[in-house]
């Protein structure tokens, strides 16, 4: 069993590698798999060159980033949670994160730089709400799912103020605004690579803590585990991970809560195993959202948020009905 897990993991991590470097031929300009080669090794075709190393490749990359940071985030509120229906964008994350970058972009854009910051505040506060709403002599699963609900409504309508506040601004932030990866760059992939570093390697260190909240809170006080600090905590990694995503593509939702459930279909519950499986999955699953998103309409371009909000709408109302929500 562990080494069906092991080839399960190493099998995704392959297929992700395999795709970044294929769908990096896909586009409205088609190259061949043969031109790219020859362009790494020799280096002497212009246009190729702009075209791969300056727009695809960073794009993809940054695809990787975040869907491995929101599939993570997802994993970790669902522990926390004890609700396979949270994920960032459900529990008011994302929307928290939101408030937050949507205030940089529009009333203050010359500090872009601290949008990251900005975007974790605003998610955790987000969190605090949810958890506060959900809160009734413990952590009621179905109390989540309608609080979250409620603080998305709440920060919806934020976001919408400050969007009519600052119309003649709003433009430049529409593409954010439906969470898409297009002209981005090398620099917004070297502004998430280094939270994305922080926040994953945490996250492999809370791996044994994570497993023993599942089995329940008198189980894990038994176990020795202070129980409130490790939600916190881990909690904290989620909000952390999914904000700074948020900060830098705009709201994805569904990543979160699609790949956790897959991982644990294929894994189990041992998040020594769903949780690099579920790095690679989120992965996957982002860069074939977006690359769905920049081809199949043609010239013009579907946000990789819409692709996954036309996914990840019907999964979670089938996850409704299975979990027995309403």
């Amino acid at each position: 069993m562990k080494n069906k897990k092991l080839f399960w993991i190493i099998s995704a991590n392959i297929l992700l590698i395999t795709l970044i470097i294929l769908f990096s031929t896909v586009g409205s300009v088609n190259l061949g798999f043969g031109e790219i080669i020859h362009e790494l090794l020799q280096g002497d075709n212009q246009m190729v060159r702009t075209i791969v190393l300056k727009m695809r490749l960073p794009r993809n990359l940054l695809a990787v980033l975040v869907g491995a940071n929101l599939a993570v985030a997802g994993l970790f509120l669902q522990a926390v949670m004890k609700n396979p229906l949270a994920d960032p964008g459900i529990t008011g994350v994302s929307s928290g994160a939101s408030v937050g970058a949507i205030i940089i972009l529009l009333v203050s854009p010359a500090h872009t730089g601290i949008l990251p910051i900005v975007a974790f505040v605003g998610g955790s506060i987000a969190c605090i709400l949810v958890y506060a709403m959900a809160w009734k002599k413990g952590l009621q699963p179905n109390r989540i799912v309608l609080a979250g609900v409620a603080v998305n409504t709440i920060l919806g309508g934020i976001i919408s103020f400050f969007s009519t506040m600052y119309s003649d601004r709003i433009q430049s932030a529409m593409l954010w605004l439906n969470g898409s990866l297009a002209t981005k760059t090398w620099g917004d992939v070297e502004t998430l690579v280094g939270y994305s570093i922080v926040g994953l390697i945490a996250s492999f260190f809370l791996i044994r803590s994570a497993n023993i909240l599942q089995l329940g809170d008198e189980a894990a006080v038994n176990l020795g585990l202070n129980i409130h600090r490790a939600r916190i905590i881990i909690s904290a990694v989620a909000v952390f991970l999914a904000a700074t995503a948020t900060a830098v593509v705009g709201i994805v939702s569904f990543v979160g809560l699609i790949v956790p459930h897959i991982a644990r279909m294929l894994m189990g519950n041992d998040h020594k195993y769903t949780l690099p499986f579920s790095m690679a999955l989120g992965s996957t699953v982002l860069l074939i959202a977006d690359t769905l998103g920049r081809t199949i309409g043609g010239s013009i371009e579907i946000p990789v948020g819409v692709i996954m909000a036309i996914v990840g709408g019907p999964f979670f109302l089938y996850l409704l009905r299975k979990k027995g929500a309403y």
